[in-house]
């Protein structure tokens, strides 16, 4: 594989609203503006910073930091407990904004989201600085004075998020053809999001120690000598400008994640949260009445780093058995010996199931009616009250 950059004119809008929850404190609060603040879920002594305010994050506060190790070097910041309905008007306020201007709006968390403005010239007929300036003063009156956004436009969603984190906070960047190199000459490779010290290391082992280089890099390179999957194509695809992360949304999906409770880098811990993973996002496909063809899982590592590897299959499939085996072997290709903080399986190539038509297997006869009747257990008696033993220590 041989591509230039995209010459593709950017058509992706990533909107971040700037620490989020510690600014709609400071909305709310005037007293608060100006003063290095966090937010916590419950206040004591040993509570842990979930969200830093601009401010405290220029004095060094970071996420995960203590309130008694904060107060240590700034002895008047102030700690408040999560307020959930405040927040969630912030979000609801901010998707409705954006799903003004285009149908094709995904909210990535909380704080986060991006538009899709691909078939939407003719009704615009404007620059998407334009809209995105707008979409910052309608942010402004509708939300609240103090609440500012970050705007980033590029050719995919990579590219508009790194524009989104260019200039905080406040910022609106376009990344394209035009400056792309010298938006990575200006970085390094742990500032992308997604790289890590764990790919970085790898990159370095494979002498590429830049963004520069890392762009510069073959896709044979980085799939089989740095990512040694398909991951490295995606990364060369995705580098350069062209859509990767937006490929499985488009086919429809159904999926579930896994924050885990118990981190360590040992199968005996993960395995059984992974098999109970995937018999819920089982649950999930059959009761939408659809089989699934493809399977992706991921994983987020203690270090920050991201992985992942999908694989399509030519045949559907739908039970819980067939669903972990396959999904296995793809987490079975890991990096083992990183701790996991998070995992997901995710569904796609979905069609209408032909569950209902009896095949000539007595075999797959047996697994479908098998699966239906333990989901219809779970239905009447109440959710995975039947379940693989092996999953007993995932499902608390």
């Amino acid at each position: 594989m041989n591509l230039e950059i995209s010459k593709e004119e950017a058509q992706i809008m990533h909107i971040d609203l700037n620490s989020a929850y510690a600014t709609a404190e400071q909305q709310a609060h005037k007293s608060l503006r100006g003063k290095p603040i966090g937010v916590t879920n419950r206040i004591s002594k040993h509570c842990c910073v979930i969200a830093a305010s601009y401010e405290a994050k220029a004095l060094g506060v970071k996420v995960g930091m203590r309130l008694d190790e904060v107060q240590q070097f700034i002895p008047d910041f102030v700690m408040l407990e999560t307020d959930p309905p405040k927040y969630h008007h912030v979000y609801q306020t901010l998707c409705k904004i954006m799903k003004d201007y285009s149908p094709d709006v995904k909210m990535k968390s909380i704080d986060e989201g991006v538009i899709d403005f691909h078939g939407t010239a003719d009704y615009h007929k404007r620059p998407l600085t334009e809209i995105g300036m707008e979409i910052k003063e309608r942010v402004r009156k509708e939300i609240g004075s103090h609440m500012r956004i970050n705007v980033g436009i590029g050719t995919n969603r990579f590219l508009a998020k790194e524009a989104a984190g260019w200039h905080k906070p406040d910022g609106l960047d376009v990344i394209d053809f035009r400056n792309i190199k010298k938006y990575y000459a200006e970085r390094k490779l742990t500032d992308l999001t997604g790289i890590a010290s764990h790919f970085e290391a790898r990159l370095n082992a494979a002498n590429i120690f830049t963004p520069t280089e890392f762009l510069n890099a073959s896709s044979d390179t980085l799939r089989r000598l740095v990512f040694r999957s398909v991951i490295g194509e995606d990364w060369y695809q995705r580098l350069r400008g062209y859509e990767v992360d937006n490929v499985i949304t488009k086919l429809g999906n159904v999926g579930r994640q896994f924050v885990l409770d118990v981190r360590k880098a040992d199968d005996n811990v993960i395995l059984p949260r992974f098999q109970y993973l995937c018999e819920t996002t089982g649950k999930k496909l059959r009761y939408n009445n659809v089989d699934a063809r493809g399977v992706y899982v991921w994983a987020i590592f203690q270090t920050g780093d991201h992985w992942y590897v999908r694989k399509m299959h030519k045949q559907p499939f739908f039970t819980d058995r067939d669903i972990y085996a396959k999904a296995l072997y793809l987490f079975n290709q890991r990096p083992k010996h990183m701790i996991i903080t998070a995992m997901g399986i995710t569904l796609y190539k979905l069609e209408p199931s032909t569950r209902s038509q009896q095949s000539i297997f007595d075999e797959v006869n047996k697994a479908e009616w098998l699966t239906t009747a333990i989901d219809e257990v779970n239905e009447r008696y109440g959710n995975f009250i039947l379940f693989s033993a092996n999953a007993l220590e995932g499902k608390h």
